[in-house]
C-alpha cells in the first residue's frame, strides 16, 4: 500500500512536546513545513524549542478542559505524546490522570472545536482489560477512549522502549552502571524488549499526519531485534567499556527490590514496572510496512549517543573523510 500524502501543510498543537520524544517528533514536523504549538507549564524553560522554524510554545495547564478547547481552536491536527512510567502516589490517581482523563478531555476538545485529526501516543501491552500493570491497563484505556472520540480520525501509536539521544533507558542504565562497582544486580532479567529508534518513531508520526489509511489504526512499534533486559544491560557496559558481572535476580527479588526502590527518590523502579516487565514487550511483526520505514538496530545507533569518546571519533572521521584527498595525510 502506498503513502498517500498531501502537500497541505497542517496547524498542529502538541502535547508532551517538551519530552524525550517530543522534541524529536516537533523538529521532524516542523521540517515538513507544519505549524506547530507546543502546550507546556513553563514556557521559560524551553526556549531551544523556538529556534525551530514554524515553532512557537504556550503556556497552558493542558488539564483545563477550556483552557484545551481554546488553544485547538482553528487547528487542523492535536498530538498527545502525554504519558507517565510512574506516578508519585502508589494509588494509581496519577496514571489515571495521565493516561485515562487527559485523554478524555483532548477527546472532548477535539470534538468541541472540530478538530479533525488526533495522534495519540500509547504504549505496547497497553490494555484496559488485562493489562498486567496499573500503567499498562490506563494507557489502554485512555486508548480506547481516543479511538472512541465522534467526528475525529485518530491514530494511536503502541511503541516498545524508545531510545535515543536523551533517552531514559540506555542513559539511566549507563549512570547506574557507572557508579556500580563489578556486580550488577538485575531485577526482571529475563524481561523482554524491542527497543525502537525515537527518529524511526517520529517519522511514523510524520507519515500517519496525512495518511488517510491510518485512519482508526492502532500501530505496534518495536526495532528490528529483541532482547532480554539484561542483554541490554551488559550491551551498556560493553559499549561504556566498563568490566561489569550483571546478576540476574529471582522473580521473589526482583519483587522484593521492586517494593524498596518504589520509596527511595526518583522511583527507580517500583512495583508497578515489575508488573509491566512481567509481560514480554515486543511485537508480534515487523514495523508496519505502511510507514515505509527500515527500524535501525540498537547498535547502529547507541554507541554514538552513549560514549562521548566514540562520538567525537565518529566526528572526527566524518571530517577527514569530507577532505580533498590531498589533505587527508596533513
Amino acid at each position: 500500500m502506498e503513502i498517500t500524502t498531501s502537500p497541505k501543510k497542517l496547524r498542529i498543537c502538541v502535547l508532551g512536546g517538551t519530552g524525550f520524544v517530543g522534541g524529536h517528533l516537533v523538529a521532524r514536523l516542523a521540517r515538513d513545513g507544519h505549524s506547530i504549538k507546543v502546550l507546556t507549564r513553563h514556557r521559560e524553560r524551553h526556549r531551544a524549542l523556538l529556534v525551530l522554524p514554524t515553532v512557537q510554545v504556550g503556556e497552558a495547564d493542558i488539564h483545563d478542559p477550556a483552557t484545551l478547547e481554546r488553544e485547538f481552536a482553528g487547528y487542523d491536527a492535536v498530538v498527545n505524546l502525554v504519558g507517565i512510567l510512574n506516578e508519585r502516589g502508589r494509588d494509581g490517581q496519577g496514571f489515571a490522570r495521565a493516561h485515562v482523563e487527559l485523554p478524555r478531555k483532548v477527546a472532548t476538545a477535539c470534538r468541541r472545536e472540530r478538530v479533525g485529526r488526533l495522534l495519540h501516543m500509547s504504549a505496547l501491552g497497553a490494555d484496559a482489560a488485562y493489562g498486567s500493570s496499573v500503567y499498562q491497563r490506563t494507557k489502554g484505556e485512555g486508548e480506547n477512549i481516543a479511538h472512541a472520540a465522534i467526528g475525529v480520525a485518530v491514530t494511536s501509536f503502541r511503541p516498545s522502549v524508545i531510545y535515543g539521544p536523551g533517552d531514559s533507558f540506555f542513559n539511566r542504565f549507563a549512570a547506574l552502571l557507572r557508579r556500580t562497582p563489578w556486580l550488577f544486580p538485575l531485577a526482571c532479567p529475563n524481561a523482554r524488549f524491542a527497543p525502537v529508534y525515537v527518529e524511526d518513531v517520529a517519522e511514523a508520526y510524520a507519515r500517519a499526519l496525512n495518511n488517510l489509511h491510518t485512519h482508526g489504526q492502532r500501530y505496534d512499534l518495536c526495532g528490528p531485534h529483541s532482547y532480554t533486559l539484561k542483554q541490554l544491560v551488559e550491551y551498556t557496559a560493553r559499549v561504556l567499556h566498563l568490566r561489569r558481572r550483571v546478576i540476574g535476580l529471582s522473580d521473589r527479588l526482583s519483587r522484593m527490590q521492586a517494593n524498596i526502590f518504589e520509596y527511595l527518590p526518583g522511583k527507580p523502579f517500583s512495583h508497578d514496572n515489575y508488573l509491566s516487565m512481567r509481560r514480554d514487550n515486543v511485537c508480534d511483526g515487523p514495523f508496519p510496512p505502511l510507514f515505509r520505514v527500515t527500524p535501525r538496530a540498537i547498535e547502529s545507533v547507541v554507541p554514538y549517543y552513549l560514549n562521548g569518546k566514540d562520538l567525537r571519533a565518529r566526528l572526527d572521521e566524518t571530517r577527514v573523510n569530507h577532505r580533498p584527498p590531498d589533505e587527508r595525510q596533513r
